[in-house]
């Protein structure tokens, strides 16, 4: 079987039609779909069958893509080998990060990034929810999603997940809020208030749905905004209080936000890099994850 037939594969796969695999790959769908048969009659079997007006994977085409990530993967891995001859990680690095993470991350990164000669990095930034990840991870070499830490995890043979941090949710206050005395808030001491949330779908509204199915305490959601700088000066101006994350939220010393622990309740996010299975294998994408790490910890430091 050709690698470059194997590729095809791979990327319809990921894509879930012969035109956006014709897109990725940068030819025409005819093209592609000349490749999936050839593949075809190399292996001798059906891999893919009519569905609607497209095709899709058959259970031996399904097959062979897990197969056919381990040879690609096999392939990388050789290739790192052969890096590792070079003198140091060379070559771009796809990343794509969600918004909050990249405000508290991206400066500094970009900086480490900087000092190390021949990486480069493109970065987008993407709201994502944690069902659009493996999707992005066909276009990016490395993305940074979050997850409430109640939910699934990203799990996948196809998919290889790095663990960043936990990061705590806590209830942002305005000052001269009748709990800013407090060290900690009770979720149900906060039943009466109006809340600004996030966009139906994103972790911290799952957070605070879950919240309610733990403790009977629905919040009353009256604006949703997925701009956390938004949704501070909201907080700020009395609005409503909100449920930001502990090292991203900007509470200048306590002048413009307060930021109050739950009491009693578990609620954070899960950030994490995703990434194809054998990617981190590549010197260069295995760079931007150290880079990531130790940045990471030097963030996270800098706000406890």
């Amino acid at each position: 079987m050709e690698v470059a037939r194997l590729r095809v594969l791979r990327e319809f796969a990921d894509r879930g039609s012969v035109t956006a695999t014709a897109a990725a790959l940068h030819c025409t769908p005819s093209a592609v779909s000349q490749q999936l048969r050839a593949l075809q009659d190399e292996v001798g079997v059906p891999l893919t069958e009519p569905a609607g007006r497209g095709l899709r994977l058959t259970d031996a085409g399904r097959s062979l893509v897990n197969r056919a990530d381990e040879v690609l993967a096999a392939i990388e891995r050789a290739e790192a080998e052969l890096d590792t001859y070079r003198s140091a990680p060379r070559g771009r690095v796809r990343l794509a990060i969600f918004p909050s993470a990249a405000l508290m991350l991206l400066p500094g990164l970009l900086k480490r990034i900087d000092e190390c000669e021949g990486l480069e990095v493109d970065v987008r930034d993407i709201d994502m929810t944690p069902p659009e990840v493996p999707a992005l991870v066909a276009d990016f070499d490395i993305v940074v999603a979050h997850r409430d830490e109640h939910a699934e995890p990203f799990s996948s043979s196809r998919l290889e997940v790095d663990h960043l941090l936990r990061e705590p949710l806590d209830v942002a206050l305005p000052p001269g809020h009748r709990l800013a005395s407090r060290r900690k808030v009770e979720l149900t001491e906060l039943a009466g208030e109006r809340w600004i949330g996030v966009d139906v779908g994103f972790p911290v509204d799952d957070v605070l749905r879950s919240l309610a199915v733990r403790t009977g305490v629905r919040p009353r959601v009256v604006q949703r905004i997925n701009d956390f700088r938004i949704t501070e000066a909201l907080v700020a101006a009395g609005h409503g209080i909100a449920l930001l994350p502990r090292y991203t939220i900007d509470t200048a010393r306590g002048r413009r936000l307060l930021r109050r622990p739950l009491a009693g309740i578990r609620a954070a996010r899960h950030i994490e890099a995703v990434l194809r299975a054998g990617a981190s294998s590549r010197p260069a994408v295995a760079a931007v994850l150290a880079v990531l790490h130790a940045e990471v910890a030097s963030a996270t430091a800098a706000r406890t």
